[in-house]
């Protein structure tokens, strides 16, 4: 018997070629007499009356397409399931190419729900609120355009804890530290915890050594006065303000949690990141044979 009843499908908003699959999923869903609805083009800004409600939400594209649905269904506690179209497909669970059979098992109930924490960030100047957004990956403060290194003052609980020289620092969850904090030398933390990590970009003459901080920590970091160049705020890889000499950015652990459905085994974290860090590629041409 059927246990999930309204489900929602949303293809990638930038890659129209998910958009034929997405439909064939709807039809699939109507096929089985399943409630379901369909966005084919929307956007961050987009209102999704839809999702409120709903059993499940299909993702189809890549680990970009997971973020987005993460950030529109983690408000109404919705799981996502997510079909890969793009070439990494971390966050993902079902292959594009064989999505029926996952599917079908997923709609009768043989899946369990994974919890994965978020960040909540504010930029405020003078004490104003004036762009804010919540993360499943990380926000990131990191200067523009110009190839200079900006200065950026931490805090931790409202300590002053040190001050980056650096191109940028992430602040990231366990989620986010295989993305951009990984790439920045950040440690590997497990999806299941709790944590908040800072990791500097790049950083010259200063701190260069991640922090690992507790869920109910709270990060500021304030953007020196003495900043000639843009810094820039993005949260998941979308930009959401420009940060001014003097701003802060407020970061700390969103009331909000994504739920990723899963259908692998619990412990398939670390086998799935090794795979993708150390690809097992065919060898290309013959092996080179020992001289002795």
């Amino acid at each position: 018997m059927t246990t999930l009843q309204h489900v929602g499908v949303l293809a990638h908003p930038l890659r129209p070629q998910t958009a034929p699959l997405a439909e064939e999923i709807a039809d699939y869903l109507a096929s089985r007499e399943i409630k379901h609805w369909m966005f084919t083009r929307w956007e961050e800004s987009t209102v999704l009356p839809r999702v409120p409600g709903s059993d499940l939400v299909i993702a189809i594209g890549g680990d970009g397409a997971m973020l987005r649905a993460a950030r529109a269904c983690a408000p109404h506690n919705v799981p996502v399931l997510g079909i890969n179209m793009g070439q990494l497909g971390f966050l993902t669970e079902v292959s594009a190419g064989d999505w029926r059979a996952p599917l079908e098992g997923v709609l009768n109930g043989h899946y369990w729900v994974e919890t994965r924490m978020m960040l909540y960030a504010e930029l405020l100047r003078e004490e104003n609120v004036i762009a804010s957004g919540h993360a499943l990956n990380d926000v990131v403060i990191s200067r523009g355009m110009a190839p200079r290194t900006i200065w950026l003052e931490a805090y931790i609980d409202r300590d002053w804890t040190t001050t980056y020289n650096a191109d940028g620092v992430v602040i990231a969850t366990a989620t986010g530290s295989t993305a951009y904090a990984l790439a920045a030398g950040g440690p590997i933390l497990p999806p299941e915890l709790r944590n908040i990590l800072i990791v500097p970009v790049a950083p010259h003459l200063s701190m260069e050594r991640p922090i690992v901080l507790s869920e109910g920590s709270t990060v500021e970091v304030v953007a020196a006065v003495d900043n000639s160049t843009e810094i820039v705020l993005q949260v998941d890889g979308t930009y959401i303000g420009q940060v001014e000499p003097g701003d802060r950015v407020r970061v700390q652990a969103s009331p909000y949690i994504t739920r990723f459905v899963r259908m692998r085994e619990r412990h398939y974290f670390y086998r799935s990141l090794l795979d993708r860090l150390e690809p097992r590629l065919p060898t290309r041409g013959a092996p080179l044979k020992r001289q002795l």
